[in-house]
């Protein structure tokens, strides 16, 4: 096999000795900084009312140059890779006023690689991933006389990027990543209920096109739907409810994953800002961020900055142990950077975002947490949210939910949203099962206009009090 990082010089235009020259100059004045280069292909197929609706290649290549001086940070970028266009983007860095201090150490060398350099993209013929789209559709039609609409698609990504410092490090990564999405709509007199599941990592397309696979996310797609064809109007209030394991770790991710970003407790803006040490969720909660967990779609070998990923416990039994960090706010802030420079592209500047991010289980029994429950809601999957960073503010809309009526699971409900705020609802954990799960590999997390890859999950989880927006 041809080495990847080749992609990145194959125009001649630059060579891995101008490279390591020109950052040398332009970061001269610097605290910190990188020169990031990037050779990425991806591919997006959409199977859409029985016909292949889209099919979509695309390649592209390109260099960020960033240097960082104080809390100052210059940057430019290009998607030509050549020694003149680095060079003329070093001019901006000119414009920041000169470190005063010693330049930052480099990235420590002691990662390890966490999934295949293999590229999913050329691995499989253009006829077999519309003949899996194909397959899956004329499954799932026949698979319940309600199913109405099927839509199904197929992504894959393939990234090489290098790193090259002015201190003389250089780091590199080969990135794979691919998804199989499954959306059913199923109809009965005369309504309407919609159902999906999606399946995905750090990987190549071999099991997406397993049998076992696909007709799983058929199954839970299906079951989704159905589900909710017989659903009734969401209850609202405060309420008890039930998180199930797995993906409604996203609840977690946004409510309190983002205020736990270096970047935000820096500046103060974060409800998790000063509070090192202190109790900040009920005794048994251990939050964890871990970009080292191999194959999973947050995972990285190392960060866009070349910092090692590593496990990082946030909170530990309730009490904050520490915060997400890249390498410009962990300097600021006088610790150590923990793997978590992320970046969408070669086109953005890297910030501290999270990898994959869960609670760690507790021993509580499942069946035992809802046998606990008088009146409340379990809510098995959710769909989109939003939260406030500062106040650390949310609203979830449940996709897949229940009633709950002494103890047992009752009707589906319809148009239920969890409303609370991070801090707050760590707090009110009353049961933590023994059943974490990560989710399926679907996850992709927004903060500043960047989208990155990201993984989530959890263990059945109970909250007391938590408000519930419903539709009844």
């Amino acid at each position: 096999m041809t080495d990847p990082r080749s992609l990145l010089y194959r125009s001649g235009l630059l060579t891995p000795d101008d490279a390591q020259r020109i950052t040398r100059e332009a970061l001269q004045n610097c605290d910190d900084g990188e020169l990031y280069l990037q050779f990425i292909a991806s591919e997006s197929f959409g199977f859409d009312d029985g016909r292949l609706k889209t099919a979509d290649y695309s390649r592209d290549a390109g260099f960020g140059l960033r240097g960082v001086s104080g809390e100052m940070t210059g940057f430019a970028h290009a998607n030509e890779i050549s020694a003149a266009a680095i060079a003329r983007a070093g001019e901006t860095l000119k414009l920041l006023d000169p470190a005063k201090g010693q330049p930052a150490p480099p990235p420590r060398n002691n990662n390890r690689h966490l999934y295949t350099d293999a590229s999913p993209l050329d691995a499989v013929p253009f006829e077999a991933k519309v003949k899996l789209l194909e397959t899956i559709d004329a499954a799932a039609r026949g698979r319940d006389s309600r199913v109405a609409q099927v839509s199904a698609s197929l992504s894959g990504s393939w990234s090489v990027v290098e790193i090259v410092r002015a201190d003389g490090f250089i780091g590199h990564d080969v990135r794979p990543l691919v998804r199989l999405n499954v959306s059913i709509v199923a109809e009965q007199d005369g309504r309407r209920e919609t159902g999906s599941f999606g399946i995905g990592g750090r990987r190549l397309y071999d099991d997406l096109f397993s049998p076992e696979t696909w007709n799983r996310a058929i199954d839970e797609a299906l079951a989704q739907a159905l589900v909710n064809l017989e659903s009734v109007a969401a209850p609202a209030g405060e309420m008890t409810v039930l998180l199930g394991p797995g993906w409604p770790g996203v609840l977690l991710h946004e409510a309190v994953g983002h205020g736990l970003e270096g970047d935000f407790n820096r500046k103060g803006t974060s409800a998790f800002s000063g509070r090192i040490g202190q109790r900040v969720a009920a005794p048994g909660v251990t939050v964890v961020d871990d970009g080292s967990i191999p194959g999973r779609r947050g995972s990285l070998t190392i960060d866009d900055e070349g910092t090692p990923t590593q496990e990082n416990v946030l909170i530990e039994d309730g009490i904050l142990k520490g915060y997400i960090q890249d390498r410009l706010n962990a300097r600021l802030m006088g610790v150590a950077p923990t793997g978590n420079g992320r970046r969408e592209s070669f086109a953005h500047a890297p910030m501290p975002r999270m990898t994959n991010t869960f609670m760690r289980a507790g021993n509580d029994d499942p069946s035992e947490l809802l046998s606990r429950m008088k009146n409340g809601i379990f809510a098995k999957s959710f769909g989109g949210g939003q939260v406030d960073i500062t106040s650390g503010k949310f609203v979830f809309s449940c996709t897949e939910a229940y009633l709950v009526e002494n103890g047992k699971l009752g009707a589906p409900i319809k148009g239920a949203t969890l409303i609370g705020d991070g801090p707050t609802v760590l707090t009110r954990v009353t049961g933590i099962g023994n059943d974490l799960a990560l989710d399926e590999g679907v996850g992709v997390c927004g903060k500043g206009g960047q989208s990155v890859p990201a993984g989530v999950g959890q263990p059945t989880l109970l909250v007391e009090g938590l408000t519930v927006g419903g539709t009844g």
